[in-house]
């Protein structure tokens, strides 16, 4: 048997097919090219035809979409695709693949996230295990007694709103507490507000255009003990580990997993992110959960999105 997969991200739309436990077969990547509205969705139906005629049929087809995913409705919720705020997919590719077709499923890349590593990845086999995805934006998949956790509205994991400090700023009400401080747009948001208050800086960032900084710059300059991005990184462990802490305090998982885009190169300060959530975590919970990397990571096919509203 095998079956299809779609990862939907804000800039592209990859695609593979996967044999039964989950070897790749065949994998397609396609740029959306600002493409909005009904056109993602043709965009999608062309690469879900391109990949059945290069690889053979399929038993199954699962999409993973940037945002939520609304069962009852099987419509979704992309931000940052114009025109995907209540945009009929499940429906559009029933249609696309007729009555004979290959069933179809489309959930959150949060879930997919989750359902991934406890399959094939670093949570294998483990009925409770968090997946933190730290990329663009922040968000998590949370497995609880081997069930998936979607709330009243499907929005369950949208960490990046995690309340981590006193006294509110008026930015987290667009970007959220947590994802404001240690997404990776918000590491470059932060480091942006440095450098144009300090005038007589002077680090390894001086030569970057503050507008185009980005969160890998901050990585390359930390390596080189740049005040400025020290102070930032350090700051995002900081939050990285009390975000870990609340979720193994609320679910007790046997595993914490750190994956996305900017794990990657934040993946080496696990230790430290492991030790900061130690000191604020409940204890015997703290005592026998694992801090992992993702063994994924490696075969993600797009970006993490932004957090959920």
């Amino acid at each position: 048997m095998r079956v299809l997969g779609i990862d939907l991200g804000g800039t592209k739309v990859a695609g593979a097919i996967f044999t039964g436990d989950g070897a790749l077969v065949h994998r397609r990547v396609q740029a959306l090219e600002g493409r909005r509205g009904a056109d993602v969705g043709t965009l999608i139906r062309q690469l879900l035809a391109a990949l059945v005629k290069d690889a053979g049929p399929v038993a199954a087809v699962g999409v993973c979409v940037p945002g939520i995913s609304w069962s009852a409705t099987g419509r979704v919720w992309a931000p940052n695709i114009p025109g995907w705020e209540e945009y009929p997919l499940h429906d559009e590719l029933m249609s696309f693949l007729g009555t004979n077709g290959p069933g179809v499923s489309v959930d959150s890349d949060r879930a997919c996230s989750i359902l991934g590593e406890t399959w094939r990845g670093a949570a294998r086999g483990s009925a409770n295990a968090v997946f933190i995805a730290v990329g663009t934006g922040i968000g998590a998949g949370i497995m609880a007694d081997g069930r998936v956790l979607r709330g009243a509205n499907d929005i369950a994991g949208a960490t990046g709103w995690m309340a981590l400090e006193r006294p509110f700023r008026p930015e987290f009400s667009k970007y959220g507490c947590f994802e404001s401080q240690a997404s990776g747009a918000g590491l470059a948001r932060r480091a942006r507000d440095y450098l144009r208050r300090r005038g007589d800086y002077a680090g390894a960032l001086r030569s970057c255009d503050p507008d185009a900084l980005t969160a890998h710059d901050l990585f390359a300059a930390y390596d080189e003990r740049d005040p400025v991005a020290t102070d930032v990184i350090h700051n995002a462990i900081t939050c990285w580990g009390m975000a870990a802490a609340n979720l193994v305090s609320l679910f007790n998982p046997e595993v914490v997993i750190f994956g996305g885009g900017i794990f990657g190169p934040a993946a080496r300060f696990l230790p430290e992110i492991a030790a900061e959530a130690r000191r604020w975590g409940q204890p015997i919970s703290m005592g026998r959960v694992r801090f992992l990397g993702s063994a994924l990571g490696g075969r993600t096919l797009t970006d993490t999105p932004p957090s959920l509203p």
